[in-house]
């Protein structure tokens, strides 16, 4: 027995080699095929991601050209049928464009807004209840929130200086809501927003300014929006933050709102009314008398100076009850904080210009009635 006869064929070197040589070549051909395969697998998941990729780049790409060129979906035509919008106060073209989508007049948000942005005259855009179409194209839905004929409310202006009654008809003139409606919802004040200072007394409550009303208003609803507009008035010159009582603010208000001629007078008028209630002197306010013969005379006669009524300043000395207009927000301002001055008397000399002179001497004042004579 030779040596090799003690190798097993695991351990015989040449054994070993023997069977890489039978099995070398195959087993390279096995890796290469194996390596080829992984290769080949490895390539494909790369040109899927990069197909991938490439869509999702594809796909970013045409959105940012989309969004930078002006072609955010939109419809083509002028549309069709009829649909009511509301635009409300304080909101965005993009929150407009959110209602209009939402109610299919267009198709996209994006389109609205681009169209906005192209129009220097949606900046004007103004809120209230609109008519247009479904399905339009956002260009034709701008321009119609633009034109004051799709407006589908009423628009209710009322000035200052107005009685209790001349406003209710005012409201029920321009939003064909009938005046006993207006008078109903009125006893229930309270509800609708009027102070609880105000004694129950909408007089002077209804705060001048312009009004929409919408197409399913109602009487309850447009008061609702008067008392709110005074409530923020009141607030913004500090009616309920002086020493005296609210409501004799309000009153005072709607005296200068009715003896003034100009803005300009009337703090100079509301010092008056109370360097006059300090010394005991009665007002003799003309206004307090035409609201006593719920008339608007420029020239109060003798006769209309004996009318009884506890609103006649002539016979009755301090304030009157209650006040006797609604006064505006430069009215309420002057009552809240008037002008230092000893002025006891005024006489507008000039019913045309409405020039009014001011003076604490009664001699001077005599003289102004005097200048008044001669202008009539």
């Amino acid at each position: 027995m030779n040596d090799l006869s003690v190798w097993t064929d695991e351990e015989h070197p040449s054994a070993s080699r023997g069977r890489r040589g039978r099995h070398g070549r195959h087993d390279r051909r096995n890796r290469r095929r194996k390596s080829g395969f992984a290769v080949t697998l490895a390539m494909l998941v790369v040109l899927a991601m990069l197909a991938g990729g490439v869509a999702i780049a594809f796909g970013a790409t045409s959105r940012l050209k989309e969004a930078f060129s002006g072609s955010a979906p939109d419809y083509s035509g002028a549309g069709t049928g009829a649909v009511q919008i509301k635009v409300a106060e304080g909101e965005t073209v993009t929150q407009v464009g959110r209602t209009l989508k939402a109610k299919r007049v267009v198709k996209s948000v994006d389109a609205f807004v681009e169209a906005a942005n192209a129009e220097p005259e949606a900046a004007g855009l103004q809120p209230g209840f609109y008519k247009l179409r479904l399905h339009m194209k956002a260009s034709e839905a701008l321009a119609l929130l633009l034109d004051p004929r799709s407006r589908i409310q009423a628009r209710v202006a009322l000035p200052e200086g107005l009685r209790l009654d001349e406003t209710l008809k005012k409201l029920a003139a321009g939003s064909k809501i009938p005046l006993a409606e207006f008078e109903k919802a009125l006893k229930d004040a309270r509800t609708l927003g009027l102070p609880a200072y105000a004694k129950a007394n909408a007089e002077g409550f209804l705060y001048p300014a312009t009004y929409d009303v919408g197409p399913d208003a109602k009487a309850p609803d447009v008061l609702k929006q008067l008392f709110a507009s005074y409530a923020k008035a009141a607030d913004a010159v500090g009616v309920e933050r002086t020493d005296r009582p609210a409501y004799e603010i309000v009153t005072v208000a709607s005296l200068v709102e009715g003896e003034a001629r100009h803005s300009q007078d009337f703090g100079k008028v509301a010092r008056v009314v109370y360097n006059r209630l300090a010394k005991g002197m009665p007002l003799q306010f003309d206004s307090t008398v035409n609201y006593a013969l719920k008339a608007d005379k420029q020239i109060v006669t003798n006769a209309d100076l004996g009318v009884d009524s506890p609103y006649n300043t002539y016979k009755h000395a301090g304030l009157p009850p209650g006040p006797i207009s609604s006064p505006g927000e430069k009215a309420l301002e002057a009552a809240v904080n008037p002008p230092a001055g000893d002025w006891l008397y005024f006489v507008t000399v000039n019913p045309k210009t409405g020039e009014t002179k001011f003076t604490g001497d009664y001699q001077e004042f005599l003289r102004f009635k005097q200048e008044l004579k001669s202008n009539q």
